[in-house]
């Protein structure tokens, strides 16, 4: 299953979404990120986590959700939001037409203070979409049908965002 992961700058949330996904899906799940206006680059403390997990930063990079609607991009079966902007904002039309859900998180980039506050910041948004990805990952996604796989993620996106 190929899962995109949307915010809007595609710097922190979605990046974390994505580097989750890919880390504990292996083998079933293979994870991608955009956003609809794109920083240009990770926020850095999206890097500094990724490197403290032990996660290479150099594939990471701040890019359009367009990319994933042009011929030859790999085809999406999931679209999960992790920001309130780009759930209400209009999404591009996927081929294949993929489930959607919304998995709202504060975004962490935007936490005042210095570097030690945006970590922790970080480390909290990183704690909430490893406990939804586990949910999603512990049910048998591959077998489940379209409508029911968007009740599972909707429910998933209900969680408490603090584990």
């Amino acid at each position: 299953m190929n899962v995109l992961v949307l915010c809007t700058a595609n710097s922190a949330r979605s990046i974390l979404g994505e580097a989750i996904f890919n880390q504990l899906g292996a083998g079933r799940v293979t994870a991608f990120s955009a956003g609809s206006t794109p920083a240009g680059r990770p926020h850095p403390g999206a890097l500094r986590l990724l490197a403290r997990r032990g996660i290479a930063t150099g594939g990471f990079r701040s890019k359009s959700w367009d990319e994933f609607a042009q011929p030859g991009a790999p085809p999406v079966d999931v679209a999960i939001t992790v920001c309130g902007r780009a759930a209400g904002e209009v999404c591009p039309v996927f081929p294949g037409a993929p489930v959607r859900a919304h998995w709202g998180l504060e975004d962490p980039a935007h936490v005042p203070g210095g570097e030690a506050a945006v970590d922790a910041a970080f480390e909290v948004t990183w704690a909430a979409l490893e406990a939804r990805v586990k949910a999603l990952l512990a049910l048998p996604f591959e077998t489940l049908p379209r409508d029911r796989l968007a009740r599972e993620l909707a429910l998933i996106g209900q969680m408490d965002a603090v584990p």
